[in-house]
């Protein structure tokens, strides 16, 4: 099954099981890129925060026309952070950014309980990398991507380029099929 691909400078479809890096300066601006990729050719999508809370996915996604009876959001900091949650069929939580068993087991439902054209979201790496460390985060990563593949979905992972050493960021880009890169001055470019 092959999904169209609404990012510039990228191929116009990529196929099921295929993770795409998005690698980008620790202030870009990333939703623009984010939202394009989850509402494009989709059935049902899963966005794992570890950036934002629950909340302010949903206003990202509001505000880009994302359409949110589709989307399933995990937040992994309301918990920590002492807010006040409600799960329901559409937000998920797990204890802290760090539970990375939680996040993966959380993609698996998501991917396991869902039909059609799958997208999955990452955002970000680097977040789950400075509350675990970097080991953690890319097993968590890599059994994501096994699932991805499992499912026949995509996925979108996002990477701050300066916060990682330069053989970890290496590390990554050799598991990805795809590699979007954002600069600081906006423009997108793709390898694949």
């Amino acid at each position: 099954m092959d999904y169209e691909l609404a990012i510039e400078n990228t191929p116009d479809t990529i196929p099921g099981g295929t993770g795409i890096l998005l690698v980008h300066p620790s202030t870009g601006e990333t939703d623009r890129i984010d939202t394009d990729f989850l509402k494009t050719d989709t059935d049902h999508l899963l966005v794992v925060s570890t950036r934002t809370t629950a909340r302010e996915v949903q206003q990202k996604l509001e505000h880009y026309g994302v359409d949110e009876d589709r989307a399933v959001i995990l937040d992994t900091l309301s918990v920590e952070r002492g807010y006040s949650r409600r799960s329901s069929d559409r937000v998920h939580y797990v204890a802290a950014p760090d539970d990375l068993d939680g996040i993966v087991d959380q993609v698996r439902q998501f991917l396991e309980t869902h039909d059609g054209k799958l997208r999955v979201s990452v955002d970000s790496i680097t977040e789950m990398a400075y509350y675990a460390d970097e080991d953690r985060a890319r097993e968590a990563v890599e059994r994501i991507l096994d699932l991805l593949r499992d499912h026949d979905a995509v996925g979108l992972f996002h990477l701050a380029e300066e916060v990682h050493e330069p053989e970890v960021l290496e590390g990554y880009r050799d598991l990805f099929e795809g590699i979007v890169t954002l600069d600081a001055d906006g423009t997108v470019t793709g390898e694949f």
